[in-house]
């Protein structure tokens, strides 16, 4: 991420307002330094930070954009991979070593007789290894001495443009009290990491399944946050800053905060209001960024499924109840329950068709780990949902007793789900919670025929009224009137023409 001293220059502040000056991507100036840049890093692999941050100068010259260049080589850097030399001798021993001869220079001195090569040598001697290692090894575990080992992603000028301009907006996080998101899509990843503090609003559940990976981020990152469903659909989230009187780690905490924007362009409609301090403008302003700005995130969003017996379940579901072969339609974590200060997320929501408030939530239970068994149980536990299915594989070390006292129901499969049996459950829960399905209703036949005489009656009034809006036109008279045709008149197949 950028320092503070490279984003501050591409800020700019009006009235109560903060804006970042974004580089144009398709600009051919900037495109051509980003090239520049990228085949000068390349240039580099297997030398040290230090040699890359000397050529770096050179290239900047008297050039008055140097901030962006060194912020877009910042993004390089970061990005890439270098590694410390391997020594056989921790270099803090050998420095150590040659410290305790006292300052030396290249040319004997009056307090400093040895000279720098004389004193590398005898430590040589000393430890039994070469000079040229000494001199190599001396501040190995410096990072200006780290060798390029990897440059990182596939840069191409554009892209690492478009990197830049979102490490900038990154930057402007560094300084905020409060972020406000407004996110409307689904949940599904949300919560897949732990939190440090969290406060979510007492409503029940929460529809939705698009944006999922927001909220992986935001328990990834250990981000504060206090959230609630919104009216018309989606989520209201509040975030702390790390300058805000809540967050006692600043540093720490503005790297994480800043480094969750990304997770954000993931959503597909959202909206994000940042309070912010930033030193340039000496007062509190407003950092605003939607769903239409050009941003770009780099993080990939999480699959479709967490397992094989999910996918399983879920085509064989499709390949035998799908395309209207029943009534019940399968989606994927499109339902939340909120448990306090955690949630779960079951696998599948089965929605009726007919009847869109008749919902079972089916979880798949097939992983073996102790902890994520105890962490399952105790959130069936605290859910305590009438309108769950619990799907569990009998290979587990846990038995029907674990789940007594919940309101959920469970069935145990040995290699996978029993889909019939599933089913029967889910129509025999689904009666006993809301009541026997309503079937829909069929047209009847006099129903039918009476449409199908408004539709003929449509078609006589267009044949009385096209003679008087084409008058030139020649008609051809099929009938006397369509609904005669439609009685079952005789048709007259005389050609007649029409003034």
């Amino acid at each position: 991420m950028l320092t503070a001293d490279l984003v501050k220059s591409r800020v700019r502040v009006r009235k109560s307002e903060l804006t970042i000056d974004l580089l144009d991507t398709s600009d051919p100036h900037w495109l051509s330094t980003a090239s520049d840049l990228i085949d000068l890093f390349q240039q580099f692999r297997g030398q040290s930070q230090a040699d890359w941050q000397n050529a770096l100068e050179m290239y900047e010259g008297e050039r008055l954009d140097y901030v962006v260049v060194r912020g877009l080589a910042k993004v390089l850097t970061d990005a890439a991979t270098f590694t410390p030399l391997a020594t056989s001798i921790h270099p803090m021993q050998i420095r150590e070593r040659a410290f305790s001869y006292g300052p030396v220079f290249t040319a004997p001195h009056l307090f400093s007789p040895k000279t720098h090569y004389e004193v590398i040598q005898q430590v040589a001697d000393e430890m039994g290894i070469p000079s040229q290692q000494v001199a190599a090894m001396l501040f190995a575990d410096r990072p200006a001495t780290y060798a390029l080992h990897d440059t990182g992603p596939a840069w191409t000028p554009e892209s690492l443009l478009s990197r830049y301009n979102l490490e900038l907006a990154r930057g402007v996080l560094y300084w905020a009290t409060k972020v406000q998101i407004e996110v409307h899509g689904g949940y599904k990843d949300l919560w897949k990491y732990g939190t440090q503090t969290n406060t979510v609003h007492p409503d029940s559940t929460i529809e939705g399944s698009s944006y999922k990976d927001l909220w992986r981020y935001i328990k990834f990152f250990k981000l504060m946050f206090w959230a609630e469903p919104l009216p018309g659909g989606g989520y209201h989230i509040e975030l702390d800053g790390p300058i805000s009187p809540f967050v006692a780690s600043t540093t720490r905490y503005g790297r994480q905060m800043a480094a969750f924007l990304p997770a954000l362009l993931l959503c597909k409609q959202w909206s994000m209001v940042a309070t912010v301090h930033p030193p340039p403008a000496g007062k509190v302003v407003s950092y605003r960024l939607d769903d239409g700005c050009s941003l770009q995130t780099h993080f990939k969003q999480s699959g479709a499924f967490d397992s094989r017996l999910e996918a399983d379940f879920a085509r064989e579901f499709e390949q035998k109840m799908g395309e209207k072969r029943g009534h019940w339609r399968l989606s994927r974590e499109s339902e939340v329950l909120l448990l306090g200060d955690t949630v779960m997320i079951p696998d599948f929501l089965l929605v009726d068709e007919t009847d869109a408030t008749r919902k079972i939530l089916i979880e798949l239970v097939g992983f073996w780990h102790p902890n994520y068994l105890r962490r399952k149980i105790e959130k069936v536990r605290a859910a305590n949902c009438a309108n769950l299915l619990l799907l569990v594989y009998q290979g587990l070390n846990i038995s029907q007793d674990a789940f007594d006292g919940t309101a959920s129901e469970v069935i145990f499969f040995q290699q996978k789900p029993v889909l019939k049996e599933v089913l029967e459950t889910v129509e025999a829960m689904a009666d006993r919670l809301y009541g026997p399905r309503r079937k829909p209703e069929r047209k009847s036949p006099k129903s039918k025929k009476s449409a199908n005489l408004a539709s003929i009656e449509n078609i006589d009034e267009r044949i009385k009224q096209f003679p008087r809006r084409h008058p030139n036109k020649k008609i051809r008279k099929v009938a006397e009137t369509s609904v005669q045709y439609g009685e079952g008149e005789q048709v007259d197949d005389t050609d007649e023409k029409g003034e």
